[in-house]
């Protein structure tokens, strides 16, 4: 029974956890960056570890080569000079001492070839994780933009279909103020036909009298004579004349 309800709980649980991971995706590739990055660190040590088994190594074997040039050196003295018994002593150190070697020499190869391969490995693996990451940061991208896309695509339906349908509030709109219009320009007509013609001429007439008596008051203030009415129209019949005297007629008399 407690079997069965810890299995329950726990698909709640992982129900729960999946929801929250579809609801902020950009959350999981931080946090696998993060973890990325870690990881990394980790293999870093551990390989920075095997890099100091490989220094070791390589102090080992230069060691052991500089023992063997001692002791051979030694061994072929010893030999010269017909002392058999020491000269076969360090000939057989040199022998261990040359089975050591070669036994370190082929363990740093191999030591060299795994950092090789493990510093590979990394870089691969670290490659690999970093695309698959820039892939879900455009994927993600490019599902906001599509929804983004969406909604709007969604607004703009609904707002045709919503301003555009009979009986909206703009077609409501239009219809009174259309009825202000067609008010406001009966008002306007009503009004204008009860203006009185006759006392806009008189107005007129008066303003007429009044600018006539301003001019003859200027022109006597400067002595200036006012024209009679009929003096005024013929004015310009006299300034023609004279431009006619200067026609061909003129040229025959003068000739």
């Amino acid at each position: 029974m407690f079997k069965r309800l810890a299995t329950l709980m726990r698909g709640f649980l992982g129900l729960f956890v999946s929801g929250l991971e579809k609801a902020n995706p950009r959350a999981l590739i931080e946090a696998e960056k993060e973890n990325l990055r870690h990881q990394i660190g980790r293999f870093n040590d551990s390989l920075a570890n095997h890099a100091a088994f490989v220094e070791r190594l390589m102090r080992q074997v230069k060691n052991l080569e500089s023992k063997d040039r001692e002791l051979a050196a030694k061994a072929t003295a010893h030999l010269k000079v017909g002392n058999r018994k020491a000269a076969g002593q360090y000939a057989l150190k040199l022998k261990t001492v040359r089975e050591q070697l070669e036994e370190n020499r082929e363990q740093l190869e191999a030591a060299e070839q795994t950092f090789k391969k493990l510093v590979k490995s990394r870089d691969v693996s670290v490659r690999e994780a970093q695309a698959k990451i820039e892939k879900l940061k455009r994927m993600l991208s490019e599902a906001e933009m599509l929804e983004a896309q969406a909604e709007l695509q969604e607004m703009a339906h609904s707002m045709i279909t919503e301003i555009g349908g009979s009986g909206d509030t703009l077609n409501r709109v239009e219809d009174y103020l259309a009825e202000r219009r067609d008010q406001a320009a009966g008002r306007a007509r009503v009004a204008g036909s009860s203006i009185d013609t006759a006392q806009v001429e008189l107005l007129e007439a008066e303003q007429e009298a009044l600018a006539d008596q301003a001019l003859s008051e200027f022109a006597a203030a400067y002595g200036l004579d006012m024209p009679a009415p009929e003096a005024v129209a013929e004015a310009p019949a006299a300034a023609a004349a004279p431009a006619k005297d200067m026609g061909p007629a003129a040229s025959e008399n003068e000739s």
